[in-house]
């Protein structure tokens, strides 16, 4: 798909990337779908989400992390269907910043667990 381009508004549409990171940093909004890595690569960038639900997937462990980074305060969802109505209804600044990772702790935890210290 081919960029779309406005004086104040730029749309990025692609299949696949090898890295977002770029897009991301310079990205006022973000719509998804509902992919772990995809949600959280863009929450610790600190950018609005917006995510699509397939909702075609059997067992859809997409709806599920959405739903409940939803009712932290993190991002907004919708479906294919809904997702105009979502863009001109929604209001971004009562997200809340995802909390950064803290690996340290999960290191401290398995180093108990493993009687490595």
């Amino acid at each position: 798909p081919r960029p779309v381009r406005a004086p104040d508004f730029a749309l990025e549409v692609f299949r696949f990337k090898d890295s977002l990171a770029e897009d991301l940093r310079q990205a006022d909004l973000v719509i998804s779908h509902a992919g772990a890595g995809s949600c959280l690569e863009t929450l610790g960038e600190g950018k609005p989400l917006v995510v699509v639900i397939n909702e075609t997937l059997m067992d859809n462990h997409q709806l599920e992390l959405a739903r409940q980074l939803c009712r932290d305060g993190h991002l907004i969802y919708c479906t294919c269907s809904t997702l105009a109505e979502t863009l001109q209804s929604v209001d971004l600044s009562l997200l809340k910043p995802f909390p950064p990772g803290r690996p340290e702790k999960f290191a401290a935890f398995l180093d108990d667990v493993l009687g490595l210290e």
